[in-house]
């Protein structure tokens, strides 16, 4: 049975958003007077949401008021850097377009809410490739729980054989795992190779065209 759909992450493997990430964090955890993170823990935490990563790097324990503030400020801060610093990983373009010439249809499941996400895909001007967005707020549990790709598979009735989880971050391969499909690790993201290959990935890419040959 042929691949016919094409689950990728945002952060790190479609998106480069570790400068503005990481510049949004520090801000915010600044100007709420916490201790800083420094820049490998906040991209180790980039693949699962804010909501979960920023009570990790907390030095101290929040209230829920002061989590919803933190929160706040980063997302403002973040809108701010991206105009600067987001950009398109090389060669993703070109796979999405090889992609949708071969009729896979691709989607995205990220940890990001989803009109963030969709503002970023279309800032990248990649919005139009993509058959379907999962933010964090369409699923009640995030990464590396399969929801988000349980959601994808019923939706656009694809058998679990049929699909392909693709990304930078071993919470984005154990989702694959758990949702019973394939799985794809990429070089350019936030994880290390060790830290990938220790988790089992079907293939490991070190450039997006890559994935190409795994089809």
């Amino acid at each position: 049975m042929g691949t016919k759909g094409l689950i990728f992450d945002f952060d790190g493997t479609l998106g480069d958003s570790r400068e503005c990430g990481i510049l949004a964090t520090q801000k915010a955890f600044s100007e709420m007077e916490l201790t800083i993170p420094d820049e490998k823990t906040i991209e180790y935490y980039m693949g699962i949401p804010i909501e979960k990563s920023f009570l990790e790097m907390a030095d101290k324990q929040l209230s829920e008021e002061e989590l919803k503030e933190l929160l706040t400020i980063f997302r403002s801060h973040y809108q701010f850097f991206e105009e600067k610093s987001l950009k398109v990983f090389d060669g993703i373009p070109e796979l999405l377009t090889i992609l949708k010439e071969q009729g896979i249809k691709c989607f995205v499941v990220s940890s990001k809410k989803t009109d963030i996400l969709n503002r970023n895909l279309k800032g990248l001007g990649i919005a139009a490739f993509f058959a379907e967005t999962i933010g964090s707020d369409k699923v009640t549990h995030y990464k590396p729980h399969p929801e988000g790709i349980t959601l994808i598979l019923k939706n656009h009735a694809l058998q679990k054989e049929e699909v392909r989880m693709i990304g930078d971050a071993t919470f984005d391969i154990e989702m694959g795992q758990a949702a019973g499909v394939g799985t794809v690790a990429v070089a350019w993201g936030s994880h290390t190779k060790e830290a990938l290959l220790g988790v089992g990935p079907d293939f490991f890419i070190e450039h997006p065209l890559d994935l190409i040959g795994t089809l």
